[in-house]
Parts: structure tokens; C-alpha cells; sequence
């Protein structure tokens, strides 16, 4: 049997056909009821109200709970645990429910938390994020010192491939720089639907709030080991999980270095686990000779199981 990896997108993954595919799918709708439960409203009904889905205080939990009821499902038909995991950003928390690490109620309670904090963090700005497709990363760095102001910032904060870097910023200056990028050479510039500026300074505010907050948590011994973004590597402790969680809310998403470092574990497949397929994307950028597949829809789950099982 071929070892596996599996992937947890984050923000920006979300759309309101998501739950549609699994909606006949038992292990998958109990854990929405279950999550629906602790947040106190129907997913169901956030997911169709495209403004509400896309505001961050709903976002995040929801996308939370969608990927674990996704892995949920996986996990009904395939036992075998992954070698590792890892999640983009926000999905680093659905992969630490995944690993065990922490329970689906105490991270729904701490990702609601988390959402407000960053909401909170933006007080009267308006933030935004934008992946910018084609452009060295190091000219995209230094466009953005570029254009910030005291005033006013715009941030490198996602590295997800040799040719995808996402910004953050405020808004205004996330929209204004979209031609800049062009000019300089980017090949495209798409505005993603979040609402706050995750990973830049402005949310170094809400690192302290949150250091609180998790360090109210007993963390479970993990089945299997979590890629944390901040710096590519797992964790043993609940200090090194904890710092781990509180700096990545305002510093870079290491996304292509944690593949790199998860291919390195001589990973025969990756499994992405959670709405859409982006993180199935980037992977074929970074990794071309290991396998992907998007497991959002269900018909993959058998796909994909036949992947791992193949000889």
C-alpha cells in the first residue's frame, strides 16, 4: 500500500455549492449537524447566503468544519492513517482535528475566537488579499515595501509556488496594486474572497489574544504529525504548537516548503481534503512527479482510495 499525505485548504476555498456533493453522505452531514450545534447557527443556511459565507467570523469555522466532515467521510472508508498532514493558513487548524490534536468542538470555539480577533484587529480598515500569478516573489516583495505607507500596507504572505505568491494588505492598496503587478510582469492578479488582511503585521494585535486562548487547551497526543506554515515543520509540545499558531496568524504562509519538506518523507500521494481543488493545484507546480487528488467531491473518495491501494 502507498504511503499518503493529506491537505487541508484554508480561506478563500470556499464557495456555496461546497456542501452539495456530500449532502447524501451520512459520516458527512452528522458532523455538520455536530459543528452546527456547537456554533450555535445552521451551516446550511450560512453557505447559501454568499455575503455571510464570505465574512470572516463565518468563514472560518465553517471551512473548518466542512474539511473535517470531509476527512470524516474519507476516514469511514479508509482506514489507514496518512503519514503527515498539513493545512494552508486557516486549514492548519482542521488538519490538528484531523491528527486528533485537538477535538472538533474545542477548535470550532478557538477558530470562532480566532476570526473575531482578526476582525477585530482591522478596527476601521478594510482588508483584502490577491494572488498574484508570475511574478518572482522577490519583486513581489519589494513591490509591496514599495507601495506601503505608514498609513497604509500591502504584504507578501502566502509562498505557495515559484509562480504564486499571495498579498494582504488594506484593500484600497490590495486594489490599486493590482495593475502595478501587472506592469511589473505578473501574468495575472485575482482578488480572493477574505475579508481581513491575514498573515501581514496588522494582526500581530491578535497574537496575544490568542496565546491566551490556546493556552487554555490541553492538546491531545497527535495520531499523525502536522506541517505547521510558519516554518515548514511538526511540533512535539504543546508550547511548540501553541507558538506555532500565534505566529503564523501574522507572519507567511510557507506553503511550498512544506510540501517540499512532505514530499521528502517519501509521500507516494497527496490527498486534499476540503472544498475546491487550489491546493491540488499548487502541488502540481511544486511537486510534478507525486500524485494530487481533490477528494471535494465525493465520487473521489473511491479514486483516490485506489490511488493509495495500486500497486
Amino acid at each position: 500500500m502507498k504511503s499518503y499525505a493529506v491537505l487541508f485548504p484554508g480561506q478563500g476555498s470556499q464557495n456555496k455549492d461546497m456542501l452539495t456533493p456530500y449532502l447524501d453522505n451520512k459520516a458527512f452531514k452528522n458532523t455538520i449537524d455536530e459543528a452546527s450545534n456547537i456554533l450555535g447557527y445552521k451551516i446550511t443556511d450560512i453557505v447559501k447566503n454568499e455575503d455571510k459565507l464570505n465574512n470572516t467570523i463565518f468563514t472560518q469555522p465553517i471551512m473548518v468544519s466542512i474539511s473535517t466532515a470531509m476527512w470524516i467521510a474519507w476516514k469511514e472508508v479508509f482506514k489507514e492513517s496518512p503519514i503527515c498532514a498539513a493545512g494552508h493558513s486557516l486549514g492548519e487548524y482542521s488538519a490538528l482535528v484531523a491528527s486528533n490534536l485537538l477535538s472538533l468542538k474545542e477548535c470550532l470555539l478557538l477558530v470562532s475566537e480566532r476570526a473575531k480577533l482578526m476582525s477585530n484587529a482591522m478596527e476601521d480598515k478594510t482588508g483584502g488579499m490577491a494572488a498574484i500569478i508570475g511574478l518572482e516573489p522577490d519583486k513581489i516583495i519589494q513591490i509591496c515595501q514599495d507601495l506601503s505607507t505608514n498609513g497604509s500596507i500591502i504584504e507578501a504572505v502566502n509562498f505557495n509556488s515559484s509562480a504564486q505568491t499571495v498579498v494582504a494588505g488594506d484593500l484600497d492598496l490590495i486594489e490599486s496594486s493590482v495593475e502595478v503587478f501587472k506592469t511589473s510582469g505578473a501574468k495575472l492578479v485575482k482578488t480572493l474572497p477574505v475579508s481581513v488582511a491575514a498573515h501581514t503585521s496588522i494582526m500581530k494585535k491578535c497574537s496575544n489574544k490568542l496565546y491566551k486562548l490556546l493556552k487554555n487547551i490541553n492538546f491531545n497526543k497527535g495520531i499523525f504529525p502536522v506541517i505547521h506554515n510558519v516554518d515548514a515543520s511538526s511540533k512535539t509540545t504543546n508550547d511548540g504548537i501553541i507558538d506555532s499558531l500565534c505566529t503564523q496568524v501574522h507572519s507567511p504562509v510557507l506553503w511550498a516548503k512544506s510540501i517540499e519538506n512532505i514530499s521528502n518523507l517519501n509521500v507516494d500521494i497527496f490527498i486534499e481534503i476540503g472544498p475546491g481543488n487550489v491546493l491540488s493545484g499548487l502541488n502540481k507546480r511544486i511537486i510534478k512527479d507525486v500524485p494530487v487528488i481533490s477528494i471535494s467531491d465525493a465520487q473521489n473518495i473511491k479514486d483516490a482510495t485506489g490511488l493509495i491501494q495500486s500497486e
